[in-house]
């Protein structure tokens, strides 16, 4: 049986740390779109794992799209923008100084790149790469990049 996107949620994790992007992008007038938002979060989980010894920062699943990382659920929340900057501004986002730390990290490394850059540096890594193995340059994919194939590239990149 299939389900319509109205009946799939973003964890409350997602949402708020996607949120925080999205505002973050907002106080330093620096536009973000669907593109960027994906791969900031997907790095954010990455680098989570490195630092907290392998716990996610949110459950939901990252697939190796033909762009780079992404997340399905994700994708449909911001969909009707297209290529163009998310214009719906969230509040600030109430998250822990812990979580708060590591995204205004991300968003100090990655945030000022936009977002053909991030899907050029995420198709150089090892997780993006080694899910879509044998896959064609744009061939369409729902394999899931690992927690463990993130942590255990970025854990080396840090060492």
């Amino acid at each position: 049986m299939s389900r319509s996107f109205s009946q799939i949620q973003l964890s409350k994790e997602l949402n708020m740390v996607s949120d925080y992007f999205v505002w973050k992008s907002s106080q330093s007038e620096k536009p973000i779109t669907n593109k960027k938002v994906q791969k900031l979060v997907y790095y954010a989980q990455a680098w989570n794992l490195v630092f907290s010894g392998g716990t996610n920062l949110f459950s939901d699943q990252i697939e190796a799209w033909m762009h780079g990382p992404a997340i399905r659920n994700l994708w449909h929340k911001y969909k009707k923008y297209g290529y163009q900057p998310i214009s719906d501004i969230p509040q600030e986002v109430s998250i822990s100084s812990e979580t708060k730390t590591l995204l205004d990290e991300i968003w100090r490394v990655y945030g000022k790149y936009d977002a053909s850059y991030l899907e050029a540096l995420t198709h150089s890594e090892d997780p993006w790469l080694k899910a879509r193995e044998g896959l064609d340059v744009d061939e369409t994919s729902s394999i899931v990049i690992t927690n463990d194939s993130m942590q255990r590239y970025y854990t080396a990149l840090n060492a």
